[in-house]
């Protein structure tokens, strides 16, 4: 295992920012890590990286214990920060060279990683001139610059434009390939698009951990629909396959269906039977927006 994190709690007094979190990742995984604002990623984060310390349990990178030897952990770790910390005043190559001097890095090195994410174009350039996306570049050559095994990223696309996001994205699957990535991020997309697994927190309790293939292979459907009259919550239970119903307005309803069967049939049959006309149907299969929609509000 790359990363296990064993029955992790952390508490600030009486307030407890994580709760027993328990996961693990392999080599050559790509994981998003998702919750709301304050559900306690960044302090997960900050936790296996060494940062700070657990209330209680234990994290593991490559086998070895972050509390035991934090030094010989942060050799193994990459480590991007939501704020990426930046020396705007030096040179993109000045600042990978300082950066490469704290691991005693070659500069054959140093030129390879500069190839590897793309800032070959702007490696004389100061760091103040870059735009957000080389930036975020520079800092992601920064966490990579001695080799870790695993790569732990803090919203690495904030603030990036379209383009800048799918430059960052190839970036991570190229290194994805060989090392262990655990990111968090906001756009659920971009999670769908290059991660192999996801997890989900929220106020500190592990709501969620699967695969992206198993989310899409769910027979999970959401159904919106619109009746011409308010009807009561008994007719709503006697749908067959429903497994969870919300009233949003007067007359719509929010359903989730286990099935393999397409249930909007089934909602045409049962507005037919009860004297119901639908004004408006709308389906959605089970993605990974509406899972955490579900999950976290």
């Amino acid at each position: 295992m790359s990363i296990e994190v064993l029955s992790v709690t952390k508490s600030y007094g009486n307030q407890l920012a994580l709760n027993e979190i328990s996961f693990s990742a392999n080599k050559g995984e790509i994981i998003g890590f998702l919750g709301p604002n304050g559900a306690g990623k960044s302090t997960m984060m900050k936790i296996i990286t060494g940062f700070i310390s657990p209330t209680k349990g234990t994290v593991l990178v490559s086998g070895i214990n972050v509390l035991k030897s934090p030094e010989e952990v942060k050799a193994k770790i990459g480590y991007l920060p939501e704020q990426n910390p930046l020396y705007q005043e030096m040179y993109v190559k000045e600042y990978l060279q300082f950066q490469a001097s704290i691991f005693k890095v070659s500069k054959e090195t140093i030129g390879a990683v500069i190839e590897t994410v793309g800032l070959s174009p702007e490696v004389h350039k100061k760091i103040s001139q870059l735009s957000k996306g080389y930036q975020q570049r520079v800092g992601i050559a920064a966490a990579i610059i001695h080799n870790p095994d695993v790569l732990i990223l803090d919203e690495p696309t904030t603030g990036l434009d379209p383009n800048q996001i799918q430059e960052i994205r190839n970036l991570l699957k190229k290194l994805g390939k060989e090392k262990t990535i655990l990111f968090s991020t906001h756009i659920m997309q971009e999670v769908e698009a290059i991660c192999d697994r996801v997890i989900i927190i929220n106020k500190g309790e592990l709501l969620i951990d699967t695969s992206i293939e198993e989310l899409k292979e769910s027979n999970e459907q959401i159904i919106e629909v619109t009746f011409n009259y308010k009807i009561e919550e008994q007719f709503i239970q006697r749908l067959p396959n429903i497994i969870s119903y919300k009233n949003n307005f007067d007359n719509t309803w929010y359903m989730t269906f286990n099935s393999s069967e397409d249930m909007r049939g089934v909602i045409f049959d049962f507005a037919h039977e009860n004297g119901l006309k639908i004004l408006e149907l709308n389906s959605k299969n089970q993605s990974l927006e509406t899972l955490f929609t579900k999950l976290t509000s």
